[in-house]
């Protein structure tokens, strides 16, 4: 990766944006243009195509560029974007979307129903990033209606569609769209520089409200250049990290965005002696000092996290659970671990002993494994931590807990780290099962009604009698929710944000339009 020093960041600054070396406390250079710095992950290795994973993915967002049929509101309930009305058959696998009549494309070419069918059943046959599984074909019926027919119900279709940008079939190629892409959302791509910028201009022919930004510059930088940047005065806005955050930067304030960002260990069920013991998996997700993490780690900027959906429509807060290191110590004791003369607890001859994997080269995990090997040795469970690659981690993962990095705008991430999979009988990332909480996700993804499904995953996490979290089968425990850091220069107004999900990139833009200066 492109590792950027001061004197070429300038350099960059001058020969892309026009802008020349400012103070720290220098005006923008414009009232309608913003300077924006990302890291170098955020920039879209196959570019600006929906069909290569162009606002989904890791990093998922608005893809800005083009339009999408639904958003998703500051609650992460569901919205309109070109969609004017949506219904679902009663056995949940006809979906059919109404469009606005008012949208053109860039190039002025109308965009209809045909074009969201085109956009749709290319995404189906050519993404590796977005799981079209459950789509069999979409069709238009007319310019206005887009139908898609699903092999399997999946209630939670509206939050795909708030993801998938709509190309123009007329003018789409998948060998050279990414570059070139032609879109009818509130930008237009104006410039990529690979590697360095990408600059973004405000679509004059956009149907809704115009946007306040007209010009959009994208900086690729790494996170010690991006702290060059703004101590310079040179962008607006840039991502940062706790690290760089004590400090204070003259003419910028520290914008925290709260998320749903998290980080946790699994505990496998099986295959390791000490997780495999519900007691133990207990008694370390009641033991853990979820604040001491934050302010050790994070210095402060996060949120405990007791699942892996915190705070969204979805979420059961009878995952919530508070620290009880007493508590923990007694479900131990009960549970036959017994405290040696080590310190190390030990039951029929099995000492609490666990290596706790985290991915190398990242800081956070690393430092979290350490504060969480420290609490756990104050409960008597011995722990290593050992850094690994993720060529190796996901298998490993089966039998040794691994820190881990989730958080979507989506029910899925829960069906997908809990539900068991038919080829290997337990979960994908860890082995676990229960029949009763795979029997709601489904019946979650059947439902017709996604407001109704809300309740069907709230009871896969706990329905009185199991579930996942702490009085179930708890075969994960979840840390900290990361807050996502931005320096911002005095005078940027930045529109109220959505709680940002895993990935620290292009979230903080999905409602650039809606910026301002003062």
């Amino acid at each position: 990766m492109r590792k950027w020093g001061a004197a070429l960041l300038v350099a960059v600054l001058l020969s892309g944006c026009g802008k020349t070396a400012a103070s720290p406390t220098a005006a923008p250079a414009a009232t309608d243009a913003v300077v924006i710095a990302m890291g170098p992950t955020s920039e879209p290795e196959g570019g600006f195509d929906p069909a290569f994973g162009w606002g989904a993915g890791e990093h998922v967002h608005e893809p800005l560029i083009q339009s999408t049929l639904t958003v998703t509101n500051p609650d992460l309930t569901i919205g309109y974007d070109l969609a004017t009305d949506m219904e679902v058959s009663e056995d949940g696998l006809t979906w059919t979307v109404t469009i606005r009549d008012d949208v053109s494309f860039t190039d002025g070419e109308a965009l209809t129903a045909q074009d969201v069918a085109f956009t749709y059943n290319t995404v189906k046959g050519s993404s590796s990033v977005l799981d079209f599984t459950m789509l069999d074909y979409a069709e238009a019926t007319d310019d206005t209606t887009a139908v898609f027919h699903l092999n399997t119900p999946f209630s939670i279709w509206p939050y795909t569609m708030a993801i998938v940008g709509i190309v123009p079939e007329h003018a789409y190629d998948s060998a050279t769209y990414g570059q070139n892409p032609i879109g009818s959302g509130r930008y237009c791509l104006k410039q990529w520089d690979k590697g360095q910028q990408v600059i973004l201009e405000a679509n004059p022919d956009y149907y809704g409200e115009a946007p306040k930004m007209k010009r959009v510059t994208i900086l690729f930088l790494e996170e010690d250049a991006a702290y060059l940047a703004v101590q310079a005065g040179q962008v607006d806005l840039a991502y940062t990290s706790p690290t760089y955050a004590e400090g204070a930067v003259a003419g910028y304030s520290l914008l925290s965005c709260e998320s749903v960002d998290n980080r946790g260990i699994n505990l496998p069920t099986e295959g390791n002696p000490v997780t495999s013991d519900l007691a133990v998996r207990r008694a370390i997700n009641l033991g853990i000092d979820r604040e001491e993490m934050l302010k050790h780690v994070l210095n402060g900027y996060g949120t405990p996290a007791y699942s892996v959906c915190d705070k969204l429509p979805w979420y059961n807060p009878a995952a919530q659970v508070d620290y009880d290191p007493e508590g923990a110590a007694a479900l131990l004791e009960k549970a036959g671990w017994v405290l040696g003369g080590d310190g190390v607890r030990v039951k029929d001859g099995v000492r609490a002993e666990l290596n706790l994997l985290y991915a190398t080269g990242d800081s956070v995990r690393q430092a979290l494994a350490a504060e969480l090997s420290n609490q756990l040795a104050r409960l008597g469970i011995a722990c290593t931590t050992e850094g690994v690659g993720w060529d190796t981690a996901y298998d490993r993962a089966q039998s040794e807990p691994l820190v881990w990095g989730w958080g979507a705008h989506t029910p899925m991430e829960l069906y997908n780290l809990y539900h068991t999979q038919p080829e290997t009988g337990t979960a994908l990332y860890s082995p676990y099962a229960n029949e009763t909480v795979d029997a709601y996700m489904d019946a979650a993804l059947q439902c017709s009604n996604l407001e109704e499904s809300y309740t069907l995953w709230q009871k896969a996490q706990w329905d009185g009698t199991t579930g996942v979290t702490q009085e179930g089968d708890c075969p994960w425990v979840w840390l900290v929710n990361v807050n996502h850091l931005y320096w911002v220069r005095d005078g940027l107004q930045v529109a109220e944000q959505k709680i940002h999900p895993h990935g620290h990139g292009w979230s903080i833009v999905n409602n650039v339009d809606q910026w301002s200066w003062n």
